[in-house]
């Protein structure tokens, strides 16, 4: 069994993994959502397909539309244009509108949204209406059992620490055995010291139901860690949708690029179609009319190497940061520092001439019309 320590220092054990009931889940299908609030598109014309048992990360920034997305799957909010089909049944469109009761969905906010008043074991048999109160119970305390809280059910919400009251939370929505799962930035209210612990023991009890899981985040890492594929959001829009590794490797446009990596960014002319820089000529996959653009290095690409080799020059700032060392590197034909993240036992000291090369897999090429974004 896998353990996590509490804000007390008290040890708890999640349940036995392979344990968590099955469900039946639904392919989720968005054609052409549109939701207004006033002036502002909250969603703007967001088309996606999901396969049935298919766990998507929806990342952007706050504003972007992904938790209003997840409202209207839900149907706590209603779009002014477009469908929302679960596998061939339209909950959402065409004149048809099916109530969040009746659609087989669960829910996890980023605040839990746990009854104060109601113990853990009533709060997680709230939802299972369809079954009588012993019945309910049971069920409840199956659940309880898989995220090992099954000890804690006479206990109220604010006697449990935040990852205990994130345990509940997903008892009390697996517990229903959704088709569908929608869950809200879950993990931002948890510590950094249990968040890695308890996503990775939620993602497994997601593969356990089976239910298709639609995941809201900004954390870009959480969005690759979960993810069977990732959709990323900008401005009420769909920008990219792909596993991690493709929008890793081939982001669409720089907005997309800063938000899977911390990048150096250098403008370059393009000439014949490759981009000119200090580093040396990098040519461009693909048609390109444009006489600039920005060449991406991502920290890590940067690599340093002894004085005389690559292109020359000079450290002028190193944090330790542990394992790694954030350098800072000026470079005479740059007008900004050249940021680097290498091991720490191999970083240079502060005033050091050093030469510079860049690992070619590290770099991403951006000309103009396609390095337009919002700041």
């Amino acid at each position: 069994m896998a353990s996590e320590n509490n804000e007390s220092g008290e040890l708890l054990s999640w349940g036995q993994r392979g344990t968590a009931t099955a469900t039946i889940a639904a392919g989720v299908f968005f054609d052409g959502l549109v939701k207004n609030f006033g002036d502002v598109r909250a969603v703007d014309n967001f088309s996606l397909d999901i396969n049935p048992g298919e766990i998507v990360c929806i990342l952007g920034p706050s504003g972007c539309g992904k938790t209003t997305l997840l409202r209207l799957a839900a149907g706590i909010e209603v779009p002014d244009q477009g469908t929302i089909k679960f596998n061939n049944l339209v909950v959402t469109g065409n004149n048809s509108f099916i109530p969040p009761e009746q659609r087989n969905v669960g829910l996890i906010f980023q605040d839990f949204a746990l009854f104060p008043h109601l113990t853990i074991l009533e709060n997680v048999a709230f939802g299972l209406i369809s079954l009588d109160k012993k019945t309910a119970h049971q069920v409840a305390r199956l659940a309880l059992r898989r995220v090992g809280l099954e000890k804690m059910t006479h206990r109220y919400p604010h006697n449990l620490s935040g990852g205990q009251q994130q345990r509940v939370a997903l008892a009390r929505s697996i517990a229903p055995r959704p088709s569908v799962l929608l869950m809200d930035e879950p993990f931002s209210g948890l510590d950094s010291r249990l968040r890695d612990f308890i996503r990775e023991e939620t993602l497994a009890v997601l593969r356990e139901t089976r239910s298709t899981c639609l995941i809201v985040t900004h954390d870009a890492e959480e969005a690759m860690r979960m993810g069977d594929r990732i959709v990323v959001m900008h401005d009420g829009q769909l920008v990219q949708v792909g596993t991690s590794e493709q929008i890793y490797r081939k982001p669409k446009n720089l907005f997309v690029a800063r938000i899977f990596s911390e990048i150096n960014e250098i403008r370059c002319t393009i000439i014949n179609g490759s981009f000119q820089s200090p580093f040396g000529s990098y040519p461009f996959e693909g048609e390109t009319g444009a006489a600039s653009g920005l060449l991406c290095i991502r920290h890590r690409g940067v690599q340093i190497v002894p004085k005389g080799q690559g292109t020359p020059g000079k450290v002028i700032q190193r944090k330790f940061l542990g394992d790694a060392a954030f350098v800072e590197l000026a470079i005479q034909e740059l007008e900004r520092s050249l940021l680097a993240r290498i091991r720490e036992s191999e970083a240079p000291e502060v005033g050091s001439e050093v030469g510079i090369e860049i690992d070619r897999n590290e770099i991403l090429l951006f000309p103009d019309a396609s390095s337009k974004t919002v700041d």
